[in-house]
């Protein structure tokens, strides 16, 4: 199992209590998939976890984004993506 870092925790924590997951932000693996058979969220957690990201990194995760496959992978790419366009 890989260390989170600090936003990986961040973020995990972020969903764990906006989705309502009964899982600790800390037990999420950073490379374990978040669709379907990893955390098992589905298309609608993942238009929430958007809007939650946009109001609170400022961060625009659109529903036809070219990397939307990419950025929900595992709360590792979904972390890096936060990190790349916060920088924008």
């Amino acid at each position: 199992m890989s260390k989170q870092t600090d936003l990986e925790l961040e973020i995990a924590t972020l969903l764990v209590e906006s989705l309502n997951l009964e899982v600790l932000p800390g037990d999420i693996e950073p490379e374990a998939p978040l669709y379907q058979d990893g955390l098992g969220l589905d298309s609608i957690d993942l238009l929430e976890i958007s809007v939650l990201l946009s109001k609170r990194y400022g961060v625009q995760i659109k529903s036809d984004d070219p990397d939307i496959t990419r950025i929900f992978t595992s709360l590792r790419s979904l972390c890096s993506t936060v990190l790349e366009r916060r920088a924008d």
